[in-house]
């Protein structure tokens, strides 16, 4: 018999391993446990995990350098970290990307459709001409994000953060923007018919030349706020705020839901637009300017990796 030079730190060894490795028995032998399930024939106890994971972000995956053109799509992407990444034009179409972290990032011209954005940190990323059709994207903090002729159609940004974002060309068709804070954000020349701006803070925000036909904008204040040039052929403000808004030139002679008080609290000119009975007060002096919040500036990039365009993720 051999003999062990050190045989309590083999018992321990062995010990570790035993407690790690699965416990099966026959079936036939023992009554089946309620934790426990049956394969070929055997009683399986599944291990206990070492540590605690998050059911809804499983785990974290950290990604960057540059990936140009990647094809991420229906990739399982939760609770990833992407710092001042360059995926121009990358593929995600039905990712999950939920909790994940986008700061800084370029992602120019990628196809996020029917991906699942819900609670990610996109601050200060770049998403211009970027597409986010039917995308779910509730509770984003997208504060300063670049979405500049992005496409957001049925998009649901519902609670979303994106005070100082710049959305300027930008699609918004049938989006949702409920309860979302867009104060200071850059909504010119948008196209926004039926979107839901429902309870939104939009206050200080640059709406100017933006067509929100049939919009909702219920509850929604817009104190401040820029609507020179829009048009709002259906657009609903019932109950919405005008505190120092800026309706010079705007055409709300279709909109629903506005009444003498909240025009009374804006100001307009000759060419304002409004509802049969309706009166506009002239603006006076030159209109304030609130500026939005600064975003937090992005962490430095991270050394680049010597291998590049190399991107590990599990479905």
């Amino acid at each position: 018999m051999t003999k062990l030079a050190r045989p309590s730190l083999f018992l321990l060894v062995a010990s570790a391993a035993l407690a790690m490795t699965t416990t099966a028995v026959h079936a036939s032998e023992v009554a089946v446990p309620t934790d426990c399930e049956v394969q070929d024939g055997f009683v399986v106890k599944p291990q206990t995990p070492y540590y605690a994971q998050d059911p809804d972000v499983a785990r974290t995956v950290s990604l960057g350098g540059s990936c140009v053109r990647c094809e991420l799509s229906g990739r399982d992407l939760s609770g990833a970290t992407f710092i001042s990444a360059t995926f121009t034009g990358s593929t995600l179409v039905g990712a999950n990307l939920r909790g994940a972290e986008l700061v800084g990032s370029n992602f120019s011209g990628a196809d996020f459709s029917r991906a699942d954005l819900r609670g990610a940190t996109l601050v200060g990323a770049n998403f211009g001409s970027a597409r986010f059709i039917g995308a779910s994207m509730a509770g984003v903090e997208g504060m300063g994000s670049v979405f500049t002729s992005a496409d957001l159609t049925s998009a649901n940004l519902s609670g979303a953060e994106l005070a100082g974002a710049n959305m300027n060309r930008a699609v918004l068709r049938r989006a949702n923007l409920a309860d979302a804070e867009l104060f200071g954000t850059t909504l010119a020349n948008v196209d926004a018919r039926s979107a839901n701006f429902h309870g939104a803070s939009v206050d200080a925000s640059n709406l100017s030349n933006g067509n929100f036909g049939a919009a909702d904008f219920r509850e929604a204040s817009l104190d401040g706020a820029r609507l020179t040039g829009g048009s709002f052929a259906g657009t609903n403000f019932q109950g919405a705020t005008f505190e120092r808004t800026d309706i010079r030139g705007t055409d709300l002679s279709g909109a629903r839901g506005l009444t003498q008080d909240q025009v009374s609290d804006a100001c307009g000119d000759a060419s304002t637009r409004l509802p049969r009975g309706l009166t506009v007060n002239v603006c006076r002096g030159r209109m304030a300017t609130i500026r939005p919040p600064q975003p937090p500036q992005p962490p430095r990039a991270p050394a680049p990796p010597r291998v590049r365009n190399v991107v590990v993720a599990d479905r």
